[in-house]
């Protein structure tokens, strides 16, 4: 059965909230950077938080307050993934939780190996635990990209301890494959290193992607890996603060036990009402409205480049709504994002900031209404007339 799409709020609407999205720029910027999205709240979220402000229900997290379960039953019904509800452990948000992690089983001035260009807090939050950064970009096939396996093994056995992953990747959309999963979990395994996999996007893969999540991979990811997760991207909920740590081994299990209570007391209270609520299989009917939109827009989006900036080049992403654009033929610097800002009042994410390899680029985010996507690349086409 065909899914109708879910609508985006109307702009007048939208420029009421009070996110970062809308309140970094001015009413004459159209804000397509940061990642939150323009449509209502699923229904069942909406729900729970008018019972919970109703109650005055505003107080600490309790321990345990049922989002493990709730992810568990989500990864069955979604990805097949089976995931043992007590090896399911919340904290504020997806960086917070790699920290953590990175700070457990990684020491000062050892190496993380990234793939870039890659989520610009990967490298942040590797300097933020003592680590360092060992770049191992993505491999450009010509039509796609794909993690380099033999880069990271050769990493690893050189000494570096850990891989953090972007699995689906941020920000070129690219749904990692089973085989090379499971290569850099072999490799891990044998070089007695740990693999970090951020599958927030993973609710988003478009049809007929399929998301593969690390520790289901094999018995070799199973035992190196951490997964840390949450429903903030999917369900536009990042300022509730709640996300999950998955493991899969008991050995894994333990490293996350012993980290400091801190570390689940920062999760928000509606984080986890809400969290819960989004895992619902109530919430199942609106991701699939919203997978609906974000895949008109996908391919809209190629279209309108193709009219007003024929020369960019992008790729239609596998999953998520952000958009990796190399506008490096038009020669608007190795920032073009800040040109565009300043020219045509459209806010983008400076390509740069995700490595050398985001030179030239700009990373668009296609989560609004098809008119406000053709209203903001009219105006940077624009740019190619003036």
């Amino acid at each position: 059965m065909t899914v109708p799409p879910l609508e985006s709020l109307p702009l007048e609407t939208l420029r009421r909230r009070s996110s970062s999205k809308w309140r970094t720029y001015g009413d004459d910027v159209i804000p397509m950077f940061v990642a939150e999205t323009d449509f209502p709240l699923a229904p069942e979220i909406t729900r729970v938080l008018a019972e919970a402000v109703e109650l005055g229900d505003t107080g600490y997290t309790p321990p345990r307050p049922g989002v493990g379960e709730a992810f568990a039953a989500f990864a069955d019904r979604r990805f097949g993934w089976q995931v043992d509800a007590s090896h399911v452990l919340t904290t504020g948000d997806v960086m917070m939780g790699v920290v953590e992690v990175l700070r457990a089983v990684v020491a000062p001035g050892e190496r993380v190996v990234t793939t870039p260009p890659v989520y610009p807090p990967f490298a942040m939050c590797t300097e933020e635990s003592g680590a360092v950064v060992e770049a191992v970009p993505l491999r450009d096939t010509g039509t796609g990209w794909e993690l380099d396996v033999e880069g990271i093994d050769a990493a690893l056995a050189a000494g570096a301890r850990a891989v953090l992953l972007s699995n689906p990747h941020n920000p070129t959309g690219t749904v990692h494959s089973r085989e090379a999963l499971a290569a850099v979990a072999a490799s891990a395994r044998r070089h007695s290193a740990v693999v970090i996999s951020d599958e927030i996007h993973a609710p988003l893969v478009h049809t007929p992607g399929t998301f593969t999540p690390f520790l289901a991979v094999s018995d070799d990811a199973a035992a190196v890996g951490y997964t840390v997760t949450s429903a903030s991207k999917a369900y536009n909920l990042a300022g509730l603060k709640c996300a999950v740590i998955v493991t899969a081994a008991d050995d894994t299990r333990r490293v996350v036990r012993a980290l400091p209570k801190e570390v689940e007391w920062r999760t928000g209270l509606f984080g986890a009402r809400a969290a819960i609520a989004a895992f619902d299989v109530a919430s199942d009917a609106w991701l699939d409205g919203l997978l609906a939109a974000l895949d008109v827009n996908r391919r809209l989006l190629a279209d309108l480049l193709a009219e007003h900036l024929p020369e960019a080049t992008y790729r239609i992403p596998d999953a998520g709504y952000l958009a990796w654009i190399d506008l490096s033929a038009y020669g608007w610097g190795d920032d073009p994002a800040r040109r565009i800002l300043r020219e045509v009042g459209v806010a983008l994410h400076h390509g740069p900031l995700f490595g050398p390899q985001g030179i030239g680029h700009v990373r668009l985010n296609f989560g609004c209404s098809p008119d406000l996507l053709r209203t903001a690349v009219a105006k940077i086409g624009a740019m190619t007339r003036g």
